[in-house]
């Protein structure tokens, strides 16, 4: 039998997990830090394509949202889901790699199949992490991953934390387990579907915006390309890492409690110095 467990406390180990999930969800990670050292800003974009490279960009964004969620909807059947990491980041590289030689001209094809790629490897650690992979909300969660570090130009970290992220989308993606869960398969034309993907693409654009502005440097080659790539799936997979530690820890010890100890480590200047509760 299951002894009593004290909610309010928190084991070291535990503890410990919370404020790596931190240290990854609330810093900008080198995904997007590779790409400010490039290009700087992402109106720079105006200055480096036209509005029908902007378009392109847009529409490229939106194609890989939606074979994101039919992966993502591919796990509710009942598929196994292998831990394939080092796969799936040699498959993105070399989709990179084409990036970097082909430019532009490649988005459209190369962002849905890289998008795939690191989905199926959001999946992974989901699944590590206790997750339910045949639960419509942990398919929505596994796609809210995308959405968590959108952070536009000037806007403020309040509405841009973590937390904050899920607040936003949290109506959307309930309204989105709640449709495939009662209707048994999905129709990616549905409202509430069409709904979160608008949301999460919108975010998950700024990041893309910021991919292309890397590997539109002049010379970059496919080397460099795929070199972006990788860092584009490593960035990613540290914030599926972060958000699925959180949850996990949210089902174990409450959500109210998780918040509350999450934001008092991300408000600390010294993370490293916060200690644990006492035992």
């Amino acid at each position: 039998m299951r002894p009593d467990f004290d909610a309010k406390r928190m084991n070291a180990a535990d503890h410990a997990a919370l404020m790596d999930a931190v240290r990854r969800l609330e810093h900008v990670g080198p995904a997007l830090r590779l790409a400010n050292a490039v290009g700087r800003k992402v109106n720079a974009l105006k200055n480096l394509a036209p509005e029908r490279a902007t378009k392109i960009i847009d529409g490229a964004t939106m194609a890989a949202m939606k074979v994101a969620l039919r992966a993502a909807l591919a796990s509710l059947s009942g598929k196994p889901v292998r831990d394939r990491d080092r796969a799936h980041k040699l498959l993105v590289a070399a989709s990179g790699a084409a990036g970097g030689a082909f430019g532009l001209v490649s988005l459209p094809i190369e962002l849905p199949f890289s998008t795939t790629m690191m989905l199926r490897s959001i999946a992974d650690i989901a699944r590590a992490e206790g997750e339910d992979l045949r639960a419509p909300e942990t398919a929505m969660a596994c796609l809210e991953v995308f959405a968590l570090d959108g952070r536009a130009p000037g806007e403020n970290i309040s509405e841009s934390g973590y937390f904050a992220i899920r607040g936003l989308l949290a109506r959307s993606i309930s309204e989105a387990a709640r449709y495939i869960a009662s209707r048994g398969v999905a129709d990616e034309a549905a409202p509430a579907l069409v709904k979160l993907m608008a949301q999460i693409g919108s975010r998950f654009g700024f990041v893309v915006s910021q991919k292309f502005l890397a590997q539109a440097t002049p010379a970059l080659g496919a080397i460099g390309g795929a070199a972006i790539n990788l860092a584009f799936i490593d960035h990613f997979q540290s914030l599926a890492k972060g958000h699925f530690t959180v949850r996990r820890l949210e089902r174990k010890y409450g959500p109210d409690h998780v918040r509350s100890e999450y934001e008092r480590i991300a408000k600390a200047r010294e993370p490293d110095e916060i200690q644990p509760p006492a035992a």
